[in-house]
């Protein structure tokens, strides 16, 4: 058996009310029923708590990953400029003008496997967890 409870809510309270109600297609009774069962619910603080440890947790092993892949990112831009600077030697004017245009062309092609490599998925941090055998997410 129901008891029947009138009420009074502030409008944009209804509206919201109305509208999460719609979205998932339950009545607004429904919603005031378990919104009231949580609210007085002598367990729902430590409920909400444990959904927050989650969330937080899940949050931190997402924050970690993200660190990981930007240092290894940084790493292995710092490790190839510094290769590129010492060992490419300075060009005399005369071959200036051609091997710009060589590393124009190189450049194009650079940017076409990138995008390729992240269109497919693949991404240099993936790599280099499955090459270190020790060092996996």
């Amino acid at each position: 058996m129901r008891t029947k409870a009138t009420f009074r809510l502030p409008p944009e309270l209804t509206r919201r009310l109305a509208d999460y109600a719609a979205r998932k297609r339950v009545s607004q009774a429904v919603v005031i029923e378990a919104a009231l069962e949580s609210y007085l619910s002598p367990d729902g603080p430590e409920r909400l708590e444990a959904a927050l440890a989650r969330r937080l947790d899940r949050l931190s092993r997402a924050s970690e990953r993200l660190e990981r892949h930007i240092t290894i990112g940084n790493e292995a831009l710092a490790l190839f400029v510094r290769f590129w600077l010492t060992s490419t030697p300075p060009l005399p004017e005369s071959l200036q003008g051609a091997t710009s245009a060589k590393g124009k062309d190189r450049y194009a092609g650079f940017i076409e496997a990138l995008g390729r490599r992240v269109t497919q998925g693949r991404l240099l941090a993936d790599d280099i967890a499955t090459e270190m055998p020790g060092d996996r997410d």
